[in-house]
């Protein structure tokens, strides 16, 4: 596990929680649009505190803080990702893990151990072969599915959310739509062209925030609590 990244104070990543987010370095997407591409691979990833050195920090901050996002790259990569989370748990704060949801088995494991108080997955493209070109590897949308699965399960506080880049469409979001649940909140977040994004990205062209704005109208009546968030 290498944290390459340590936000100390949030007001925006943790709904209705003054928290701390981390990035895990390593994914096994490769998101065009990603603003962490640097850090996909982790071998190349420089890391800025130890596991250790963060908990002691974190120790600090307890009665000052509420709670810690966990985020990445992709979290769930990481072997010693339980062991993390327990240490954060035990100092009295929740935990908020952000993952892209290719590999709910992990996602199941962490809930069932009660070791995640909210979950933000994504939710990147149509659940077809639309999915593997936004990701830019090959992915299985049974995966997606399963983890959709897992969170509804669950009985815990969650979100779904969509990045709206170039390759998503006004009827890419109609279809996303499709699988989400009324009682779901999805965020539809709005694309930002920025350093580092994939050569084949420079120059595209998203629906902006006036397009999405249209799509909430629309699609309320199917998703109730879709809502359109800022990058």
């Amino acid at each position: 596990m290498k944290i390459v990244g340590l936000l100390k104070t949030t007001l925006i990543d943790y709904p209705d929680r003054i928290a701390a987010s981390i990035f895990l370095a390593g994914c096994n997407l490769n998101c065009g649009y990603c603003h962490n591409r640097w850090m996909i691979d982790a071998s190349r990833a420089t890391e800025v505190i130890s596991v250790d050195d963060f908990l002691d920090w974190l120790r600090t901050r307890v009665n000052k803080l509420d709670g810690v996002c966990v985020s990445g790259g992709e979290p769930t990569l990481s072997a010693d990702l339980p062991d993390l989370l327990r240490s954060i748990k035990a100092l009295g704060f929740t935990v908020k893990l952000d993952t892209n949801g290719t590999r709910p088995e992990v996602l199941q494991a962490l809930l069932d151990e009660d070791l995640v108080d909210y979950a933000a997955v994504d939710i990147k493209a149509p659940l077809d072969e639309r999915y593997s070109v936004v990701a830019g590897r090959p992915v299985d949308p049974g995966l997606i599915r399963r983890t959709l699965s897992v969170l509804r399960a669950w009985g815990g506080d969650y979100e779904l959310r969509t990045t709206v880049g170039p390759d998503l469409d006004r009827d890419a979001l109609r279809d996303i739509a499709r699988e989400i649940l009324p009682e779901e909140r999805w965020c539809l977040q709005l694309y930002v062209a920025r350093d580092g994004i994939a050569e084949r990205l420079v120059g595209a062209t998203a629906l902006g925030d006036a397009d999405l704005r249209e799509m909430e109208a629309e699609l309320r009546p199917m998703t109730p609590r879709v809502m359109v968030r800022g990058e």
